[in-house]
């Protein structure tokens, strides 16, 4: 089953506002509007609010509260940057955020370790989707981390 498309940051931003009125999650958005604005465009000129193309670029970041803490910051390049309990996971595609964020709260994502090479991973797979694992730093187990090792 492929991710419904999301074809702009706001889409996204609407997605994440839905899951968070399911899980009732506190939420707070800000967002950057223009090349002048976003965090990726450092080739763009001083006051320059459009892109080359005419398009005006968007950027938000979003903050879900509960337990564990998840930010988005969804860039205008149709990827996403989501940290878990600070962990981060980058590149995730921007079709893929709601997914992302429903399998975090509904228990799919867990932290699975080993012995050899040492460490932990934070592993949310996604319905439909692709897995996501990322590294763990080993002192930063947190509460919500340490609940959900498998």
């Amino acid at each position: 089953m492929v991710p419904p498309h999301l074809p702009s940051t706001q889409a996204a931003v609407e997605a994440v506002r839905a899951l968070a009125r399911e899980f009732a999650l506190e939420m707070t958005v800000t967002d950057d509007i223009g090349a002048d604005q976003t965090s990726r465009r450092t080739s763009a000129g001083a006051f320059v609010v459009l892109d080359e193309d005419g398009s005006l670029p968007h950027e938000a970041f979003v903050e879900l509260g509960g337990s564990p803490s998840v930010t988005v910051r969804l860039f205008p390049e149709d990827d996403a940057l989501i940290t878990v309990d600070g962990v981060d996971f980058h590149d995730v595609p921007r079709d893929a955020v709601p997914g992302f964020v429903r399998a975090v709260h509904t228990g799919l994502a867990h932290v699975k370790g080993r012995f050899f090479p040492p460490g932990q991973w934070l592993i949310v797979p996604v319905p439909g989707g692709a897995t996501y694992k990322e590294l763990v730093p080993l002192l930063t187990l947190t509460p919500w981390l340490s609940s959900s090792v498998r």
